[in-house]
């Protein structure tokens, strides 16, 4: 499924120089990559493309909040995101680097559609582990983890003591 906001830039025409536009990506844009990670958000950026001869060189600047689940309690949180990157597109019919951040477009092409990259640069602004502010997780649901992870170990120490295979290699470690 192909993102609903207009994240197309047409170059062809254009003089060298900078020029800048603006995109908000919202939860429909989020949705069509289908993250787990991202529920829905919104994301602000400025990107400034510098036109030069041989080359575009796009400037990205962002700032955002995205609506996730929290690792601990399960409950909606947001998160902050904000970034700055930048992406270097050269004409040639063939690749000749392996530089994630450089891009080869065919001699002819006269636009690029910067939504993949967007999303990449947000994604990766995202935290590994997303919890809550210390005190603000679910009360009710921290008490059920707790209770279950006190009872899960008490099992296992019951299971410890009654297995009578355990006890005989215990024996023959203290001797």
């Amino acid at each position: 499924m192909k993102p609903i906001v207009d994240t197309v830039v047409q170059f062809s025409g254009l003089k060298l120089g900078k020029y800048e536009y603006d995109f908000t990506l919202d939860s429909t844009f989020f949705e069509a990559y289908q993250n787990d990670e991202i529920k829905e958000g919104t994301v602000d950026f400025k990107v400034i493309l510098e036109k030069r001869e041989r080359m575009l060189l796009f400037n990205f600047s962002f700032k955002g909040k995205l609506k996730t689940t929290c690792d601990r309690c399960l409950g909606e949180m947001e998160i902050p995101v904000e970034g700055d990157d930048t992406l270097c597109v050269k004409f040639s019919d063939t690749e000749t680097t392996d530089d994630e951040d450089v891009v080869f477009l065919p001699e002819n092409a006269y636009k690029i559609d910067l939504a993949q990259w967007m999303y990449e640069y947000v994604a990766v602004r995202i935290p590994m582990q997303h919890v809550h502010p210390e005190g603000e997780c679910d009360s009710e649901m921290l008490k059920y983890i707790s209770d279950e992870r006190i009872e899960s170990e008490e099992s296992q120490q019951d299971q410890a003591e009654t297995d009578p295979r355990w006890d005989a290699l215990k024996s023959l470690l203290e001797k």
